[in-house]
């Protein structure tokens, strides 16, 4: 953590949720429990995005994705063209379903510099019923597309990276999608639990079904550590073989608390995450913009709200013995994600 406890610099990497539309309703995201958002109505306008860049002269990160699907963005372009401009490092997360190859080609030919693609299964059956709403052949073949694109213009970037949910009905097809992305080529398998477990939620709220879908599928349980272990050793061993590079998550329960050194998480130090609609949150792994809220845009700049009290006090409960309950439930404060 940085020295100024409660009040650091301006932080050098935003979170943007370009847009919070979305074309499927997978069964671990909050989107498929809200009501669906139209993709113009949904989209961050330019001129919020810009602003912030202005805002900002020290960026050096820009992660464009939050709860939609990115390639529903219409200015999703203009703003890599804006951060490749400036010399800021940009990328997003797809669930590849509108990956065709033009528009591979096209993100491989604006310098995206990373791209990491959800993919949650080997097989149809399993993934499809995660993944309600893709089609999983066609999601393959779109992942194959970006990878010949890439080659195809003898380009170093995107970095191409598959992202997995550890879940117990998901985490036996794991080995069979290492063997998968080596045949065709990825660069990475990045494994990761469940991001929230909503305890802090109220339990006949309106986050009752996200919460009770997360206790029936999340590994940090304990009652599946034995199995997930297995399977993790099992793809670590496939990827090794594949030449694929494997990120693995904690296998089992989490610790009971963060580590007496310090919080567990830097977010509210180092980055922040904003909304489509301009509010501003501690991080990623919040869902949900009645959570917490940090400040609206619409009210005020970004620094004024960065070094606002609100941010202030954020801090100081993370770093202290009592932390936000909204933190207390986070697979990334228990170092389980």
């Amino acid at each position: 953590m940085p020295a100024a406890v409660d009040d650091p610099p301006l932080p050098s990497h935003l979170q943007l949720e370009i847009t919070s539309a979305c074309n499927l309703r997978c069964l671990m995201c909050l989107v498929r429990y809200r009501p669906p958002v139209n993709k113009l109505a949904g989209a961050m306008p330019p001129e919020l995005f810009h602003r912030l860049v202005e805002e900002m002269p020290g960026l050096r990160r820009l992660t464009l994705q939050g709860l939609g699907e990115p390639l529903l963005s219409p200015y999703l372009m203009e703003m890599v063209s804006t951060a490749v401009g400036r010399d800021i490092a940009v990328g997003f997360n797809s669930n590849a379903t509108l990956l065709t190859r033009r528009r591979a080609e096209e993100l491989v030919a604006s310098g995206v510099d990373w791209l990491h693609v959800s993919l949650d299964g080997a097989g149809a059956a399993g993934y499809e019923r995660v993944r309600d709403g893709a089609d999983f052949d066609r999601v393959v073949a779109n992942l194959a597309g970006l990878v010949e694109a890439k080659r195809a213009a003898g380009s170093a970037t995107p970095w191409i990276r598959v992202v997995f949910v550890a879940m117990r009905d998901t985490i036996d097809e794991l080995p069979d999608l290492v063997r998968l992305l080596g045949r065709i080529g990825v660069d990475e398998l990045h494994v990761q639990n469940l991001s929230h477990s909503f305890s802090d939620a109220d339990p006949a709220g309106r986050y009752a079904e996200i919460r009770e879908f997360t206790a029936d599928q999340a590994l940090w349980i304990g009652a599946d550590t034995g199995r997930a272990a297995a399977v993790f050793g099992e793809a670590a061993a496939v990827a090794r073989k594949m030449g694929v590079r494997l990120r693995l998550p904690h296998a089992g329960a989490p610790p009971a608390a963060a580590p007496p050194a310090g919080p567990a998480c830097s977010w509210p130090w180092d980055a922040a995450y904003i909304t489509s609609t301009g509010v501003v949150q501690p991080c990623c792994m919040v869902m949900g913009d009645d959570r917490v809220r940090l400040g609206r845009l619409s009210e005020r700049s970004f620094p004024e709200i960065w070094h606002g009290e609100a941010y202030r006090e954020f801090r100081r409960r993370l770093g202290g013995d009592e932390p936000p309950a909204v933190c207390q439930g986070c697979s990334l404060y228990r170092r389980t994600f």
